[in-house]
């Protein structure tokens, strides 16, 4: 899919209703689907916001982008996600947040990406963070600047590769909060791909498959 093609489907995107929660309880452990089911409030939660960065790569075609955190003291170590991290003072906007720490952790500057629309908050329990992901876009094929302190490894992913993809049954995974489970996830360039940013895609990949013919 090349990106003319998919520049015209957004303002589509725009206007749409979100796939919402039940998009991502396609790719929820069984675990965690009592957090999207019961719709909790989480007052005390801390917030962050992250970016689903559309882009063109070689031949124009459309790929998105992922990041493998480098290892660290953390609930969230090593870990596939989207570029993003938590709100600081100065930040306006949960938009802004995911602007800001995209441009700080993989280089694309906050001034060149369309905001296309934000998607479904999700809960993430261990770290106790609302997590806020919007979807956005840049028009030209970017070269990456990590930062080299929390990302090991950006990962560009074809969106119509992406697209066509069913969720595997992956190996048994464990937690803080749950031992020994089996869980949905995405096999994404070799990485597997699962819980939160699994969620993530998954509502990502409904809507996406929802708006182009």
């Amino acid at each position: 899919m090349q990106f003319s093609y998919l520049e015209q489907f957004f303002p589509k995107i725009e206007k749409l209703d979100l796939p919402g929660k039940e998009a991502q309880a396609l790719l929820a452990p069984e675990f965690r689907k009592a957090f999207l089911e019961q719709d909790l409030n989480f007052p005390n939660a801390k917030k962050a916001g992250v970016l689903i960065l559309l882009y063109p790569a070689k031949d124009e075609i459309v790929n998105f982008a992922l990041i493998l955190r480098n290892t660290y003291r953390g609930v969230h170590s090593n870990q596939i996600a989207f570029p993003g991290g938590k709100v600081e003072q100065n930040d306006n906007s949960l938009i802004e947040t995911a602007l800001r720490e995209t441009e700080e952790e993989i280089g694309i500057k906050s001034n060149s990406v369309r905001v296309l629309r934000p998607l479904t908050e999700l809960y993430i329990p261990p770290s106790n963070f609302m997590v806020y992901p919007s979807l956005g876009a840049i028009d030209y094929i970017p070269q990456f600047v990590k930062q080299h302190d929390e990302v090991q490894h950006v990962i560009e992913v074809k969106l119509e590769d992406f697209l066509k993809q069913t969720p595997i049954e992956t190996h048994t995974i464990s937690t803080s909060y749950a031992h020994q489970k089996e869980v949905l996830a995405f096999n994404i360039n070799g990485y597997t791909v699962w819980g939160a940013t699994a969620m993530m895609l998954s509502e990502f990949k409904v809507l996406m498959n929802s708006v182009i013919e």
